[in-house]
């Protein structure tokens, strides 16, 4: 597809041509940095770790409207 080619399609068609490139890049295609894989790795500890005192939307979502009031 050429450069002509893109700038004629419509926004939604090239958001759509954006998502179909992402998708086709396997991880193996582009490796995450070490320092990304251990905030990860980090970010999902800490996720679970959380977990037993998470509150689900419904109950966080009266707890911030009752806030409003």
């Amino acid at each position: 597809m050429t450069h002509d080619e893109i700038v004629q399609l419509t926004a939604a068609e090239r958001m759509s041509l954006i998502a179909e490139l992402w998708d086709s890049i396997s991880d193996a295609d582009a490796p995450l940095p070490k320092a990304q894989h251990d905030e990860l790795l980090r970010r999902l500890g800490t996720f679970e770790s959380d977990a037993p005192q998470a509150q689900n939307w419904d109950a966080l979502k009266a707890e911030l409207d009752a806030r409003k009031r």
